[in-house]
């Protein structure tokens, strides 16, 4: 095999064209193999094996610096960076990350997990390159869909101030920016980057500009019809009004043809972006007919594409869906929004029945807010569906033109807590911390499927700024015999029983259920009380607990910092009640990527290491007690 002569980065530079093509069939039935057992991003990776394979034809790595945008399209440059051995263990618990790692290569020179960053990346390296003295190519990768982030923008503004070299490549596997319009457009990115160009370029506009009197105008009469002739030809108009020269479009199956543009990039003094059209799941068939299904796929059955492991019970996201479904019948002005994920934040339904009141704005969290505002402003009932870690983006929007105008915005947090595999940059774990700052802000988790359901239909009629926060994976159907109406800020009493309090939040409910099981066990009876409500909390509730408990637990898959144990705790010293309080939370660290079962015994919130803290808590409480009783006598 060609794919076991790469050890280590810069080795497929030995290999003969003939050899490139067969490394190219091999990656790509390495990749189908190892993602089909482990699970990983196979549709996108898919799409840039070429691409990724001319980018280490044309670097030096690790002195020359590669840097992708996202991230998940990197499995390829793993492979070629001498990684091959860690695919066995991809995404799983102490092993390989699915994502670009700094601590993992040296040839991964930045850590990425969202959109929109590589360009900014890149031009602060080239940048610092510069102030620096050293000399190293440098080269973004972005996705035409990660164009659509304002971030993006923002970088090729500030890019074009930029007096040398950097190249931004364009994996457009959509045809979002422009048709391919074949070998014209080549040959005129050619033309236009070679030496003698750009010398009778600055040679014409000089010797014109000396001609006293009409030597201007002939200047403007030119430069106004090249750029019409530019309009017409070059399909990159957009970056060349922005200071930066357009390559391509080339085809993305074509590592010579890349290679070629690749190397008159960087032959420019200045920021240039390089057009690449590919395809995503380029050689599988499943993934070819069905991207969006093979972007983030669990194992599944190489022969059929069907998943190992077919789900069987509905998980939240499946429930928010058919919420919203009904809702959409019942009340014409409620509007959903997504930043570029119908299908997982699980509107595709809400989509098909009512097209016009969905809106996909890209991604683009921070626009996507201050839309739901504007929404909100005109009288509609907007609900914007994002993931927990991508809401992170769009704080000051949330802050500024939703809460403090107090607009009516529904915010439904899909993967709130730990989501596992991709690790720590899509961990939903600080959002409870971050909205529990902002004035005019309610914040709900529901502790199983009923109850996300009945927290949707009332966030819809709430005049306020509200986010329910749940979970990802399969929608808890437990307690539901407990299904009291939702009251803002109130919370719902499960089991009235002992000394000890358990006041667990949204799915946090299920685990403190087993905990008390376990405690009941053991010879400690205990209350178990869903508190619902994040912000506010449910004073009544919480005196209640105070008065008639020794030991309040406090249970929440948030970080401890910022989270309800800390409101809670903040509460009982305003209202000078010297209460125990317990707080069980996610420490204040970044939570790698892993099985999620095996992420939450890590960090401390699986049941059997809170019963093991709560009963120690408890015998100490006592100890401490007997101790002063003792002292008094």
């Amino acid at each position: 095999m060609i794919l076991e002569r790469i050890q280590k980065e810069n080795d497929i530079k030995e290999l003969s064209d003939e050899e490139l093509k067969i490394l190219a069939s091999e990656i790509r039935q390495f990749l189908i193999e190892k993602i089909s057992d482990t699970g990983g991003h196979l549709a996108s990776n898919l799409g840039v094996i070429e691409l990724t394979m001319a980018l280490h034809l044309f670097l030096d790595l690790p002195k020359d610096k590669l840097i992708w945008d996202v991230g998940h399209q990197s499995y390829t440059h793993k492979l070629l960076t001498g990684r091959k051995e860690g695919f066995d263990q991809l995404r799983k618990y102490g092993g390989m990350s699915g994502f670009p790692k700094r601590k993992e290569s040296e040839c991964d020179c930045f850590d990425t997990g969202h959109s929109s960053t590589s360009i900014s990346a890149g031009l602060g390296y080239a940048h610092a390159r510069e102030i620096t003295g050293e000399n190293y190519k440098v080269v973004s990768v972005i996705g035409d869909g990660a164009l659509t982030g304002g971030m993006a923008f923002e970088a090729l503004n500030n890019a074009a101030q930029l007096n040398s070299n950097f190249i931004i490549v364009l994996n457009d596997n959509n045809m979002s920016i422009s048709e391919n319009v074949g070998g014209l457009s080549t040959y005129l990115a050619g033309f236009r980057t070679a030496d003698a160009y750009r010398d009778l370029k600055l040679g014409v506009m000089n010797s014109l500009n000396k001609i006293p009197v009409y030597g201007d105008k002939m200047v403007e009469r030119i430069r106004r019809t090249k750029s019409g002739i530019k309009q017409l030809f070059i399909p990159g108009m957009l970056f060349e009004e922005l200071g930066i020269i357009y390559l391509g479009p080339v085809d993305g199956g074509d590592i010579k043809g890349i290679l070629k543009l690749l190397q008159e990039a960087s032959r420019v003094d200045g920021p240039v972006l390089v057009h690449v059209i590919t395809h995503k799941g380029t050689g599988y068939a499943p993934a070819e007919r069905h991207p969006a299904r093979f972007h983030g796929t669990e194992p599944f059955d190489i022969e059929t594409g069907l998943p190992k492991h077919p789900r069987v019970k509905a998980n939240y996201t499946d429930v928010f869906s058919t919420v919203m479904r009904k809702l959409g019948d019942r009340d014409e002005r409620v509007v959903a929004i997504t930043a570029a994920m119908t299908d997982g934040t699980g509107l595709k339904r809400f989509h098909n029945m009512f097209p016009e009141r969905f809106f996909d704005v890209g991604i683009a969290e921070q626009h996507a807010v201050t839309f739901a505002a504007g929404l909100a402003a005109g009288g509609l009932k907007p609900i914007f569906a994002v993931y927990s870690s991508f809401l992170q983006r769009a704080y000051d929007q949330i802050l500024h033109d939703v809460c403090i105008q107090n607009l009516p915005v529904v915010f439904a947090i899909d993967r709130a807590g730990l989501v596992g595999s991709d690790g720590e940059t899509h961990q939903g774990i600080f959002d409870i911390s971050y909205l529990s700052t902002i004035p005019n802000m309610t914040i709900m988790a529901p502790k199983n499927k009923w109850e996300l359901s009945d927290m949707i239909k009332y966030a819809v009629d709430f005049s306020a700024p509200i986010a329910i926060r749940y979970p990802r994976g399969e929608a808890y159907d437990g307690l539901r015999e407990y299904r009291a109406p939702i009251a803002c800020g109130k919370s719902e009493w499960i089991y009235r029983s002992g000394k000890i309090a358990l006041f667990a939040l949204g799915a946090m409910v299920k685990t403190a259920e087993a905990v008390h099981e376990r405690l009941k066990a053991l010879g400690y009876e205990s209350s178990l009380i869903n508190a619902r409500f994040a912000k506010p909390l449910d004073e009544d509730a919480l005196l209640s607990a105070a008065r008639h408990h020794d030991l309040i637990v406090t249970m929440e898959e948030n970080v401890i910092s910022g989270g309800m144990g800390e409101q809670v705790m903040r509460f009982y010293e305003e209202h000078n009640l010297s209460v125990r309080v317990l707080a069980i939370a996610i420490p204040d660290e970044y939570v790698e990527h892993g099985n999620v079962e095996i992420l939450r015994r890590e960090v401390g919130i699986d049941a059997e290491t809170i019963t093991e803290r709560t009963i120690e808590a408890y015998e100490e409480l006592h100890a401490q007690e007997s101790g002063a009783e003792r002292n008094d006598f």
